[in-house]
């Protein structure tokens, strides 16, 4: 048990005090800025009293930027990264703790190693099967000379080409990154923790896998579940890299490219109130659902270590 002191006492709050402030302090900025007209915000230093241009700054962020349209689609996006974790992850790890396979345990260790390999190491490749999700055929094809052989026989040339590109789609936005080995590691971890005897109960009544699944283990996961829920939009929110890279339609584009562009360039006027303005719409959506599930966030993270 730790003594407390008066010293300790005034070093944590010291230290509690300080790390408000660095965390608090930018964003008290952008509010502040995106209440100025132009003619203060550009002003060196910038005041730090709050103006009165908040609702027009938002208006012309909102206007100027698309962020109507974006912002739709990086809800679509966040909520089917979530779902789509969520639900592979949940089925992924109740196939390793309840089904004894052959290389049980390389399945597990395997999905754990794409901890080590984030998008942006695997981009290149994720890229070229979403621009052709028939692309591996197409390659197998081509190995063995498929249409050649074809060819060979019919007395014709013949050329097969298998395509079906998921570029400026939402399915392209949202599968390649539903994958997720954290997800599955700690809805693993969970499940170890249920105890075997719900699962010889439920066999003895008879109850499938399938029905184990949903009737017991899933309202047991609830509180997992609203944590990676949290978890997941704010990841699938602030995507930036992939949407930027499989998106030339500006209909499909999302909310932090449309801010990215908000960003005042060398040529133009330092409109930073607009673009500070904008931050504080694209920002809103993950603060809220952090907000309304911040206890069963805390909860979640809690019973995933028991």
């Amino acid at each position: 048990m730790v003594e407390k002191t008066p010293w300790l006492d005034l070093l944590t709050y010291t230290l509690l005090i300080l790390g408000i402030g660095i965390v608090g302090f930018p964003i008290f900025y952008t509010i502040v800025a995106a209440t100025l007209p132009l003619e203060e915000v550009s002003r060196i230093p910038m005041p730090l009293i709050p103006g009165d241009q908040l609702l027009v700054n938002l208006k012309t962020a909102w206007i100027k930027g698309n962020l109507g349209i974006q912002m739709w689609n990086s809800f679509i996006m966040a909520a089917g990264i979530t779902v789509g974790k969520i639900s592979v992850s949940m089925l992924a790890a109740f196939a390793i703790v309840y089904f004894d396979f052959r290389f049980r345990k390389i399945a597990f260790v395997s999905v754990f190693c794409t901890l080590m390999l984030p998008v942006e190491v695997r981009i290149l490749p994720t890229y070229e099967v979403t621009a052709n999700i028939f692309g591996p055929i197409q390659r197998i094809l081509e190995v063995f000379h498929v249409d050649t052989l074809i060819g060979f026989f019919t007395g014709s040339r013949f050329h097969i080409s298998i395509e079906f590109s998921l570029l400026d789609s939402y399915a392209g936005l949202i599968l390649p990154l539903v994958a997720s080995a954290t997800a599955t590691f700690l809805f693993r971890q969970f499940y170890l923790t249920v105890p075997e005897e719900l699962c010889e109960a439920a066999k003895i009544d008879g109850a499938s896998p399938m029905k184990f699944f949903t009737k017991i283990l899933l309202p047991l996961s609830k509180t997992n579940i609203a944590a990676l829920i949290v978890i997941d939009f704010v990841y699938g929110w602030n995507q930036y890299l992939w949407p930027l890279l499989i998106t030339t339609n500006p209909k499909m584009s999302t909310a932090v490219i449309g801010l990215k562009r908000l960003i005042p360039q060398m040529d133009d006027l330092p409109t930073w109130n607009v673009a500070l303005a904008g931050a504080l719409l694209v920002m809103l959506p993950p603060v809220l659902v952090v907000l309304f599930m911040q206890r069963w966030f805390v909860k979640g993270l809690v019973d995933t270590e028991k």
